[in-house]
């Protein structure tokens, strides 16, 4: 990446940021663009330079989360069963919503209860199931004497991003439930 590219993904992180924030107190349809960008100390018009809606913004921050996930479930032992390897790769987001539930738990409420971000959400979840399925396909053994597809990996992915969001859930309208002890539940809950 270029130096312009650092600091035009500089930029982007500050305006989700204090985006975010505002978004958490107010929720999504009062949070104008107009605030956002005088939170971040710019103009609309500059904004747009940066996104080109709050849905975008939103999303941009949602498919970040699946990157981070992508990346701790590559980073785990090669022979680790998928599952336990899911729920390892989930880790890092829990503990940074943990950390910073002020913001986390209403941001959760909001993705759940706002009508304008249903759409979102569904696409945050089906480019989580692309981008985790062919990882989690990689752990998982042969089938020795199966012909047609092989929908182990998708079912695996779909079941376990779904526990995630039920913990989720379930911790936002919870304060003082841990999040990981709830995703352990979920996912045990399935997985034994």
């Amino acid at each position: 990446m270029s130096l312009r590219d650092h600091a035009r993904g500089a930029v982007r992180d500050e305006i989700a940021r204090k985006a975010w924030r505002l978004l958490a107190d107010q929720g999504f349809e009062a949070t104008t663009i107009d605030q956002i960008a005088e939170a971040a100390g710019m103009s609309r018009r500059t904004f747009f330079r940066y996104f080109a809606s709050k849905d975008e913004l939103v999303l941009t921050r949602l498919v970040e989360s699946g990157d981070r996930i992508a990346e701790a479930l590559r980073a785990r032992p090669a022979d680790e069963p998928a599952w336990p390897a899911l729920r390892a790769a989930f880790q890092h987001i829990v503990e940074l919503q943990e950390a910073h539930a002020e913001v986390a738990r209403p941001l959760q409420v909001m993705l759940r209860a706002e009508p304008a971000l249903r759409a979102t959400r569904q696409e945050r979840r089906t480019l989580w199931l692309e981008l985790l399925a062919p990882l989690v396909a990689e752990r998982l053994p042969p089938r020795p004497g199966r012909t047609g597809p092989d929908i182990r990996a998708l079912a695996l992915t779909g079941s376990a991003l779904a526990c995630f969001e039920a913990a989720q859930g379930a911790w936002a309208e919870n304060p003082g439930v841990p999040l990981a002890s709830l995703l352990d539940e979920a996912m045990e809950s399935v997985g034994g």
